[in-house]
């Protein structure tokens, strides 16, 4: 049993009388904050296939770099984090860097598109991409940056086309998922996809947040409102809280087959260590991804814990591995200060060392 809180009454009454000083500080600044948007960075539309647009960011000064940087984002939510707001933008500080920096957006799925499987994202869609970025550029290959289970569809990717990839940098990439740490798994490797994909369909984006969220289920569904008490006189403060929830919440739904394929596989069969990943036929090896392979991950992952994307050393076939982990979380690691200040400069350098 925990021992009794250590505060005063004086102590008590300041911090009541604090919080009530926010609180009506917030009915002032609430109605002044208008809808909040996201994305710092202007884009262009390049190349599209249906729903999935590639779109092009347009910086401030030409891109130095010759060969172009094609980010791969997870299915599960909007790419949109990786250029959230001006001081919080991965891309704005590859941009800064030189690079060449575009982004993959797999847009909405509806019921049309509940049979696409994980051989229309991969060899489909990210290949279509990687085509007209290399016709584009005349390039035979260009660098590819994968980002959670983006950076699992790169590395299937890479396996496949070892060709089409001159470099790899994966961010957050579960490639072991049967690490003991691994909640999101232990949920995961007893559930019958079959009965719940063919009586849903596509798994509705609520549903997958809703998961998300008891992983963590007092800071994520309590302790974070707390927090917000904090920012209540600080018009900026509640806007950066507001865009981050409009983030969270604005997620698409899952293409229902790709969505069991990807269970089957990764979660439950942990096919990268095990084998076993089929993509249109063709089993993936991550022993063909023979390209330079630079492999990110946050120290304070509750999502890809580090042992999971550790686990990457062991399997490809490169001997240019090099592996980088920053202080955060899952999300943290693009748009905390530390990871503005860091993680752009860090991906330039090390792609800059083979160019």
């Amino acid at each position: 049993m925990n021992g009794p809180v250590d505060i005063s009454v004086d102590e008590l009454a300041q911090e009541t009388l604090r919080a009530q000083q926010k609180l009506a500080a917030g009915l002032k600044t609430l109605p002044e904050v208008e809808d909040v948007d996201y994305g710092a960075t202007p884009r262009q539309e390049v190349w599209r296939d249906g729903r999935v647009v590639l779109y092009r960011f347009i910086g401030e000064k030409a891109p130095t770099a010759r060969v172009p940087l094609l980010i791969v984002y997870a299915l599960v939510n909007r790419p949109y984090m990786v250029d959230l707001q001006d001081d919080r933008s991965l891309v704005k500080g590859l941009l800064a860097q030189g690079e060449d920096v575009y982004v993959l957006d797999w847009g909405y799925p509806d019921r049309s598109d509940r049979f696409l499987t994980l051989g229309d994202y991969i060899n489909r869609f990210i290949d279509g991409a990687v085509e007209h970025l290399c016709r584009q550029h005349g390039q035979t290959a260009i660098n590819v940056l994968g980002i959670c289970q983006g950076g699992a569809f790169s590395l299937c990717y890479s396996a496949l086309h070892p060709e089409r990839v001159r470099n790899l940098i994966t961010m957050v990439t579960p490639v072991d998922f049967h690490t003991p740490d691994n909640m999101l798994s232990h949920w995961t490797r007893e559930m019958d996809v079959d009965l719940f994909v063919d009586a849903i369909g596509n798994v509705p984006a609520d549903m997958m947040n809703a998961c998300y969220l008891m992983l963590k289920p007092f800071r994520l569904n309590l302790q974070k409102y707390v927090g917000l008490v904090d920012v209540l006189d600080d018009r900026k403060g509640i806007e950066d809280f507001l865009r981050m929830e409009k983030w969270i919440f604005d997620s698409p739904d899952l293409a229902g087959e790709a969505f069991r394929q990807f269970i089957k596989q990764f979660y439950q069969g942990n096919g990268f260590v095990n084998g076993g990943i089929d993509i249109d036929g063709e089993e993936v090896h991550l022993g063909d991804v023979d390209m330079p392979v630079l492999n990110i991950f946050a120290e304070q992952d509750h999502l890809v814990p580090p042992n999971a994307s550790r686990a990457l050393r062991d399997l490809v076939g490169t001997e240019d591995y090099t592996e980088l982990s920053f202080k955060g979380g899952h999300i943290g690691i693009y748009v905390s200060s530390r990871a503005q200040r860091e993680v752009p400069g860090a991906i330039h350098q090390w792609l800059a060392q083979r160019q």
